[in-house]
């Protein structure tokens, strides 16, 4: 009997797992942060003999190499990657034995990158689960424009052809499980729900419903903005990454925070946007430690500049941490943790901003305000609908192009509220006067504001 654990991976929308039968497993697309597939493995019972990566991931740092030398498993990435450590070739058909009638059998899968290769568990013989990686995803397929924008098009064929190989040589009951799709920017689209298997996907996904020539001229409508950071991943993970260095960062007093900020490092609080909003540090930054901190983080920051971490508990750093390391913001500067109070120096009063919800914009003006209503979604999420008369920068464009908001209050929103805080901590820290809407974009018709449609 085999099993499949799943270890998700929220912040960056990925998943990882670890399957295998009594003695022995084999994981799949490891997350950086080892501990949590050796522990899956600890409480299995069994050992992890082989680690197997279906491509060289954009979008975030692998943890294979390490676990594959901790744990002396064979780690399998697919030939023609071209990577600078040792490792073992996978070419099409390979097969590799994990456990008494357990095996792994690989299939050649380009689309995603040109060396993708997907894993078929195959228990006595008889397919049971796909690890799709980035090729058949949950009701659509990874993005293929990542490697580089001009083998898009061939890349997009290629995918179409892969998704048609897993449709047509797998039994309709064979289990997906891709590791993109979940909120990762390396998908298409969004996942079409949680679970899904061969038959399923040929019902639902565009790729296995369209022709190649349609499927290849719809997806550029589909494809976000690549998030800045990516650049730094595939290099990465081809040069085989560094383990990783949990430890507490150096400690950051109130002096030495004031001082980091006036050399331009980022200083970045972690606590939630309505205590951001109640109270900061001058000049801060705030990036939710329960929102996407990784991904929203990690897009915006120059790359290699030093980031101090307020945060309100060592918990909460110690998870922030281990979601940076995810995307190679390896050692943060330094940190501190409490609240404004400690990280203040004596005589300093803390910043602070409004916060308020549509209804209330919507008041402003009726009563004759002109607000500068700033919309920071993506271009997608605009394009089904948008305020009259706002000014769209997605948040990741934001702290490069202050300078193009307009004079006057500035009322930022999003789709709920977070990358609104994110934008707004931005907006303050450069001085301008901000309230930040903390609402849901549904209500803003129903507050009666305005709202116009692309086209």
């Amino acid at each position: 009997m085999f099993f499949v654990d799943t270890i998700e991976i929220e912040g960056l929308g990925n998943r990882h797992y670890l399957a295998g039968g009594a003695r022995a497993a084999v994981a799949v697309d490891p997350p950086r942060d080892i501990d949590r597939v050796i522990g899956a493995a600890a409480r299995r019972g069994v050992r992890i003999t082989h680690v197997v990566e279906t491509h060289i991931h954009n979008d975030y740092v692998t943890g294979g190499l390490e676990l594959a030398r901790v744990t002396g498993a064979t780690y399998l990435v697919p030939a023609a990657a071209q990577v600078s450590f040792a490792r073992v070739p996978v070419h099409d058909g390979d097969v590799a034995e994990i456990d008494e009638g357990l095996s792994v059998r690989a299939l050649a899968t380009p689309g995603h990158t040109p060396h993708h290769t997907a894993y078929v568990l195959e228990e006595h013989g008889t397919p049971v689960a796909a690890f799709t990686g980035g090729s058949l995803l949950i009701g659509t397929v990874g993005r293929p424009d990542l490697v580089e924008p001009r083998l898009t098009d061939r890349l997009a064929r290629a995918q179409h052809a892969s998704a048609h190989r897993l449709a047509a040589e797998l039994p309709e009951s064979t289990s997906v499980l891709p590791t993109h799709g979940f909120g990762s920017f390396c998908s298409s689209g969004r996942a079409a729900g949680d679970t899904s298997t061969i038959g399923r996907e040929k019902t639902v996904n565009a790729a296995l419903l369209q022709d190649v020539d349609a499927f290849v001229a719809g997806l550029p409508a589909e494809l976000e903005d690549v998030p800045a950071y990516y650049a730094h991943m595939g290099p990465a993970n081809a040069a085989g990454p560094e383990p990783v260095d949990l430890t507490a960062p150096a400690p950051a007093d109130a002096e030495s925070i004031a001082a980091r900020l006036a050399a331009g490092e980022w200083v970045v609080d972690l606590r939630n946007r309505v205590a951001f909003a109640a109270g900061h540090v001058t000049g801060s930054f705030n990036f939710e430690a329960d929102g996407k901190l990784a991904t929203y983080l990690a897009w915006m920051i120059p790359w290699g500049r030093p980031v101090t971490l307020l945060a309100e508990s060592p918990g909460q750093l110690a998870d922030a941490q281990r979601e940076l390391v995810r995307v190679g913001i390896d050692r943060p500067a330094a940190a501190a943790t409490g609240g404004p109070a400690d990280w203040l120096r004596p005589g300093e009063a803390p910043a602070s901003f409004r916060r308020a919800v549509f209804a209330e914009l919507a008041g402003e003006i009726r009563g004759g305000a002109e607000p500068v209503v700033l919309d920071v979604r993506r271009d997608s999420e605009r394009a089904g609908g948008y305020i009259e008369g706002s000014v769209h920068l997605p948040v990741h464009t934001v702290h490069r192009r202050i300078d193009e908001v307009p004079a006057g209050t500035v009322w930022v929103h999003c789709a709920g509220g977070m990358r609104a805080g994110i934008a707004a901590s931005l907006l303050a820290a450069a001085g301008r006067d901000v309230v930040a809407v903390d609402d849901g974009f549904d209500r803003a018709a129903e507050a009666g504001l305005a709202i116009r449609t692309s086209g």
